[in-house]
Formats: structure tokens, sequence, C-alpha cells
């Protein structure tokens, strides 16, 4: 199996311990990122969607950070959303400011039934900084 470590972020709601998985896994170069979602410190989802949305950034945003990245070191996202006719385009609308003019990352848009009673979701997988042992 190869060598791998959790990356957990300063501040992480509560459905990581709740369903037991990892905020994200840094292996082979890469740090794959477990789904984001617009989770409230308790795990509860914000109610509206923009705030949802922008919650599931920034929270994608605090993972990067433990692990001493930016949105520039992402190389594929995907997007998932119940509700894809009104989400996408929101978040394609935010998208731009997150990659701060660089080159895009490979970009997926799902539409789905289920999202454990979120909106919106993003996966990411980002590329590791030789200096973070990447």
């Amino acid at each position: 199996m190869a060598d791998r470590d959790i990356v957990t972020p300063a501040r992480p709601h509560a459905l990581y311990a709740a369903h037991g998985y990892s905020p994200a896994v840094r292996a082979g170069g890469l740090l794959f990122v477990s789904g984001q979602v617009g989770a409230r410190e308790d795990g509860s989802p914000e109610p509206e969607l923009e705030a949802q949305v922008r919650l599931a950034f920034d929270n994608l945003r605090g993972i990067l950070d433990a692990a001493g990245l930016t949105f520039d070191d992402v190389v594929d996202a995907t997007l998932m959303s119940t509700v894809p006719d009104e989400a996408f385009p929101l978040a394609i609308r935010l998208l731009p400011d997150l990659w701060n003019g660089k080159a895009p990352p490979a970009l997926t848009a799902i539409g789905v039934t289920w999202l454990s009673g979120f909106l919106f979701e993003i996966k990411v997988v980002a590329t590791l900084r030789e200096t973070n042992g990447g």
C-alpha cells in the first residue's frame, strides 16, 4: 500500500467524525479531497443555496490550507448537485475567483438525486508541492 496521510482542516465540521471518513488523503504526490458540502461546524447544511455553495468552497479552502496548498494546485474538480440548473451556474460564476486567473482545472458537473440533505458538493484532486513532500 502506498504511503498516505490524512489532512484535516484547522476547523473541521462534525460530518467527518460522524461518518468516519477523512477530509483529505495525501498519497502518491496528490491530495485527494473528500467531497465538500456547505456544512456548518455542527455538520448541518447552510440553508440557502448560494451560502451553501460558498461555504463548500470555504470548507475546501480550509483543507487546501491545511495541506499547504491553494486552489492553484487543484488539477481536477467534480461538482455535484441535487439542483444542478441552479447550483452549477452559480458555482461556475464563482470558480474564476478561486483560480486567481490561472489555468482552471479539469471539471466535471453531475446532477444527482441525493446529497444527504445538501444541495451542492465539490470534490477535488490537487498536486502536492515538492516542499510538502509531494
